[in-house]
């Protein structure tokens, strides 16, 4: 019984931190090119050059993050379908 009530009380505290930074920082860096905005390539020689812009970021180096998404979802339907006319 306890294991389930911590088990409970263990996801309510991470889903509550997941809440929080979505709050503080909606934004997160880009998965892909991980922030940097472009692809880093090498060259034959092995020099460090950079490659084109990332196409997932458009060249920002930042994402949103999935639960600032859905609460922006949430909250579009929400503000749209409660207008009175």
């Amino acid at each position: 019984m306890t294991s389930t009530l911590d088990a409970i009380a263990g996801l309510l505290f991470i889903t509550l931190s997941y809440a929080a930074l979505c709050a503080v920082s909606p934004f997160g860096n880009c998965r892909k090119c991980r922030g940097f905005g472009f692809y880093i390539r090498r060259t034959r020689r092995g020099r460090i050059k950079r490659g084109p812009d990332c196409r997932r970021c458009l060249g920002y180096g930042k994402r949103i993050r999935i639960g600032r998404h859905i609460y922006n979802l949430v909250a579009r339907l929400h503000r749209d379908h409660s207008q009175t006319l």
